[in-house]
Parts: C-alpha cells; sequence; structure tokens
C-alpha cells in the first residue's frame, strides 16, 4: 500500500517532478495556505463588527455620551466607537473655533459641512481596513487556475518526452504520467475555489456592516448639529443625551 502511494498521485509528481513542478506545487501552496488565513482573519473581524453593530441601538438609549460610548465598547478596532469619537471632535472644535488664536483653513466650515467630512473620513477609514486583504483572495482566484493549469502543460511535455525515449508505447505508459500531470490542474482548483468563494462572503458581510455603519454616521451627524437623532417614525422615543 505504501508502495504504491509513493509510486501513484501526488507522492509520484513531487517525487519524480523537476525543480518546475515542484516550484509550481509550492507557490500553489503558499496560495492555498494565504487564502486560508485571510479568510479566518477577516471572518473573525466580521463577526466582532457584526456584534458592534448590535450595539448601536443602545448607544442612542443612554442619558449622556459616556455612558453612550460604553455600551459601544472599547475596541480600538470599533468602527462605530471610532465614528462617534470623530463626530465629537469634529463638534467640540468648530464650537470653540471662535477662542483659537488663528483660524485655520476647516474653520471657514460651517458646523454641518465639518461634522460631515470628519464622519466621513471615519466612515472610508473603516472602508479601506474591510478592503484589505480581497484583493489578494481576488489575485488567487484568478490566477491559481492558470497556475495549476501551467504545472499541467509542463508535466504531460516532460511525460511525452519520456514515452517518446521509450520507443514503445503502451496505454499504461501513457495514461499514467499524463493523469498525474492533470492532478496540477485539479490542485488550482482546488486553491482557487475556496479564494472565489470566501471573497464573495466577505465582500457581502463587509457591505452589510458598512450600511450599518453609514446609518449610524447619518444618525451621528443629525445629533451633533441639531441636538436630536433623526426621527424615524413610530412610537420608540429615545433619550436625550448630554454631549460629554
Amino acid at each position: 500500500m505504501t508502495n504504491d502511494f509513493a509510486t501513484s498521485g501526488l507522492a509520484h509528481v513531487w517525487t519524480q517532478g523537476d525543480w518546475v513542478t515542484r516550484s509550481v506545487a509550492l507557490v500553489l501552496l503558499a496560495m492555498s495556505l494565504t487564502t486560508w488565513i485571510i479568510i479566518l482573519w477577516k471572518a473573525l473581524d466580521l463577526r466582532a463588527q457584526r456584534k458592534q453593530a448590535r450595539g448601536v441601538e443602545g448607544f442612542w438609549h443612554s442619558n449622556d455620551f459616556a455612558e453612550a460610548l460604553d455600551k459601544l465598547g472599547d475596541a480600538e478596532a470599533n468602527p462605530f466607537r471610532a465614528a462617534a469619537l470623530e463626530g465629537r471632535e469634529a463638534a467640540r472644535h468648530i464650537t470653540q473655533k471662535d477662542g483659537a488664536a488663528r483660524p485655520q483653513l476647516h474653520d471657514s466650515l460651517d458646523v454641518s459641512d465639518w461634522i460631515e467630512r470628519s464622519l466621513r473620513k471615519s466612515v472610508d477609514d473603516f472602508t479601506a481596513r474591510a478592503q484589505s486583504g480581497l484583493s489578494v483572495l481576488a489575485s488567487v482566484a484568478s490566477t491559481a487556475p492558470f497556475v495549476g493549469l501551467f504545472g499541467t502543460v509542463w508535466g504531460i511535455y516532460h511525460a511525452l518526452l519520456g514515452i517518446g525515449a521509450a520507443g514503445q508505447v503502451s496505454i499504461d505508459q501513457v495514461a499514467g504520467p499524463i493523469g498525474e500531470a492533470l492532478i496540477m490542474t485539479a490542485l488550482g482548483l482546488l486553491v482557487a475555489i475556496p479564494a472565489v468563494l470566501g471573497y464573495n462572503a466577505l465582500v457581502r458581510g463587509n457591505k452589510g456592516v458598512l450600511h450599518h455603519l453609514n446609518r449610524f454616521a447619518h444618525d451621528l451627524h443629525a445629533y451633533f448639529v441639531t441636538g436630536a437623532r433623526v426621527s424615524i417614525g413610530g412610537d420608540g422615543k429615545v433619550l436625550p443625551m448630554k454631549r460629554g
């Protein structure tokens, strides 16, 4: 059984292949490891962000801003907490600019524009972080099948050279080496398929979190400009908060 495994399949491709075949196999292995690391890393981040998004409603049902921040949590990577802090600092600056010794360029903006720009910057920063690593998944998904195909073509080329040098050819001599060369194409697909599925799932998840973040930023903008959250309708009431 051990000898059969060593003379067929992946083990035989590795032991009998040249440096090109082995390089292709190592490249596919590196692509696969990178893909799964990124998928697990981004999936854990996405899980945490969804949990943070569920705490947004509690933010508005607080007696003051400090209590509201506590309900969002103290995680530095929390995009909702970052947006709230960014909006608070923007509101503080624009309302205290009259006491500044030297006005700055952004002091010519009104309160609404300045807070909107600050909140948009926070949302854009989160978007950039959420998209990090996705380009690697897209690259792996698009190139891995071709890397595997290259390994197959190279393996078939060397198999045909060996068959030609042997002189007399039988079906066993042809099917074995060519079948083993086709394994590289299968490996390329095995690497590409998880990358495609992971990319699509992460993009869809990021869009959902970004939707909640944009809505939260819109409510923050209304709160810092007018002192109240945008009314959504219905009988639900939001407790007024003191700006802390």
